[in-house]
């Protein structure tokens, strides 16, 4: 059994915990009342390059990353820093998250919100637009094609906008079938939870039948500008970037340089188009 089969036999777990506590009716109701929804798209594409930031106090590969005893001061430097969007980690047993974690961001920042988790129910899509999320992660390795077709349609019938996960060329085709709009690439292996940055820059021509209005967001392997700078050569728009920010000492100053940098990354690329999108040159 893969590490990802052990994570979703414990979400699946806590989440019959929750149902029974309470019940889908509930949850549905509670997410009718709640606060309408940003528009996560239009904040990522508005971007010359958008960074998601994370709220991630520890991962399976690496144990404790960081205490977080301030989820929302956290957020909150990650907003003044221009973050496009602040994505939470909900999951306890692997990550540390919760529920209260995403509530407590939801309240102290105005940017579009990220529920990150493994998202295998329908009880959890009103789980997160009742306490406030945006956005949801939809992870392709973890869905059959009935359940990230169901599960893209439910996020856009519940107004948020879904990131669709990818860590291969089929699973990028896979994306877009459901018309994904936000799609990331993984380069952690979700088997062995190894990281290898190439993977990006080696699904790069599958990208390219990519629509353009497609935001490519590069997940998993950042620790400085250098990885910035890599991804968005190779055709990301975005990145998603937890450990080497909750580890900062200056959050806010580094999402700023994370953002400047992958813009200037593209600005840079984009001179050398009509190849861009692939990181190499015509030449």
């Amino acid at each position: 059994m893969s590490v990802l089969d052990h994570i979703i036999d414990g979400v699946k777990e806590d989440l019959a915990a929750r149902r029974a506590a309470y019940p889908l009716a509930a949850v549905e109701r509670l997410a009718a009342q709640a606060r309408p929804v940003r528009d996560a798209y239009r904040s990522l594409v508005s971007r010359e390059f958008a960074l998601i930031t994370e709220v991630k106090r520890s991962s399976p590969s690496k144990g404790q990353l960081a205490s977080i005893t301030d989820p929302a001061g956290l957020a909150a430097q990650y907003a003044a820093g221009g973050a496009a969007a602040v994505s939470v980690l909900t999951e306890e047993r692997r990550f540390g998250g919760s529920l209260a974690d995403l509530d407590a961001v939801r309240a102290a920042v105005d940017v579009p919100v990220l529920r990150k988790d493994f998202m295998v129910d329908e009880y959890q899509f009103y789980e997160a637009r009742a306490h406030g999320a945006d956005m949801v992660l939809l992870i392709v390795a973890a869905l059959d094609d009935a359940q990230l077709r169901d599960f893209s349609d439910l996020a856009a019938e519940l107004g948020m906008a879904a990131l669709v996960e990818t860590h291969t060329a089929e699973e990028i085709e896979r994306a877009q079938a459901v018309n994904a709009r936000i799609l990331g690439v993984n380069v952690r292996n979700l088997k062995t939870l190894d990281v290898d940055r190439q993977v990006f820059a080696d699904l790069a021509p599958a990208l390219e039948s990519v629509g353009e209005g497609t935001v490519i967001v590069a997940e998993s392997g950042v620790s400085g500008v250098h990885d910035i700078e890599f991804y968005a050569r190779y055709g990301a728009r975005a990145a998603l970037v937890g450990e080497a920010l909750v580890k900062n000492s200056d959050p806010r100053g580094a999402t700023e340089e994370f953002t400047a940098v992958g813009a200037r990354a593209r600005a840079a690329q984009a001179e050398v188009a009509p190849t861009a999108r692939t990181g190499k040159s015509s030449a």
